[in-house]
């Protein structure tokens, strides 16, 4: 008789997973940051201003795995850059599983498996999510800073402070009637290109600080002037026809302590140049490099560099854990032709 752990097994999750990823959007961050691979992590690799290695507070690495366990249970997630999270089958479920194979029941039994698939695919989608925030994190602020679960790990970029700037009192762009985005995001595209000979030419935001824009006196006067209404469309086309600027609106959310959280911040507004900003770097896992060819575990690779682990534990008590884990940090070579402004605070 088939066992349910003939089913479930890295390779077809991993393929599963595939299949789903073939039809998401990518993140922005993932798009701007490309996926490498290198060996172990070499923080040498990872370039932050004039294209010194990033500093950083190392995390320890021998640390068990805590596991996101089923329906009835707390969800226990971590987020480092070496970031492990497992879940398992136990012992009453894998008996329950087992009735219904023996039932023959083939609906039943893919119902079962796919649900099984998508808590899987879950802990894949967490370790997107991590990147994506550390990514976020320093095209807003330049640098990385994670503190869940009591571990504060932060990384220094070595942002030029010349190349932030927080508006105030009336030239906050919160303030309609007074405020020259214009003439802000002009002086900022002409300190960069002062400094380095590179013009940004795209921006980051998110709806709301957009909507600084959309609703600022100036620009609206710009749209009735041209005879046009002042719609989104509209205003991105004076800003990218007067600066060469095009605006990328950005509020794609995760789910942080239950609540919907943005991945880019509220009144931020970041210029970038043309072309790839920096790479999101992946580095081998334990389970990639040491469980690859071990018996009573099937590892697949998935994103580059994330590493998922079926592992059958034969002792007591007997369960199969699901592992997924990561050793990821984006690098920004393109750190010093970036400019990060503020616009209401």
């Amino acid at each position: 008789m088939a066992n349910i752990f003939d089913y479930v097994r890295a390779r077809e999750i991993a393929a599963y997973w595939e299949g789903l990823g073939s039809n998401k959007t990518p993140y922005l961050g993932a798009t701007l940051f490309p996926a490498k691979k290198q060996l172990g992590l070499d923080l040498s690799w990872l370039k932050g201003s004039k294209g010194l290695p990033v500093s950083l507070k190392p995390s320890a690495f021998d640390a068990k795995p805590p596991l996101r366990e089923r329906i009835g249970f707390d969800q226990i997630v971590t987020e480092m850059p070496f970031f492990r999270e497992s879940m398992y089958i136990g012992e009453k479920e894998r008996q329950e599983l087992n009735k219904v194979l023996a039932s023959g029941n083939e609906k039943a039994i893919d119902m079962i498996v796919r649900n099984i698939y998508d808590d899987a695919t879950g802990l894949i989608e967490s370790a997107d999510v991590v990147f994506e925030r550390m990514r976020m994190q320093l095209l807003s602020g330049g640098t990385i800073s994670i503190t869940e679960n009591g571990v504060p790990l932060s990384y220094d970029y070595g942002f030029d402070a010349t190349h932030k700037e927080t508006l105030t009192t009336t030239s906050k762009w919160s303030d309609l009637d007074d405020s020259d985005p214009l003439g802000d995001i002009k002086s900022w595209q002409d300190t960069i290109e002062d400094d380095t000979g590179v013009r940004p030419t795209r921006a980051i935001c998110t709806r709301k600080t957009f909507n600084y824009l959309l609703n600022n006196a100036a620009l609206k006067t710009a749209a009735s002037n041209a005879n046009i209404l002042p719609t989104e469309k509209n205003i991105k086309a004076i800003i990218e026809e007067e600066l060469g600027v095009t605006i990328a609106i950005y509020n794609k959310k995760y789910n942080s302590s239950g609540a919907a959280t943005l991945f880019f911040p509220d009144d931020v507004f970041t210029l970038v140049p043309e072309g790839t900003l920096g790479y999101s770097y992946y580095g081998t896992t334990p389970e990639e490099s040491d469980l690859m060819n071990s018996p009573g575990a099937d590892v697949s690779i998935v994103n580059t560099g994330v590493a998922l682990a079926t592992i059958n534990h034969n002792q007591v008590p007997v369960n199969v854990e699901t592992v997924v884990s990561m050793i990821g940090l984006p690098s920004f070579e393109s750190i010093d032709q970036v400019f990060i402004a503020t616009v209401h605070s």
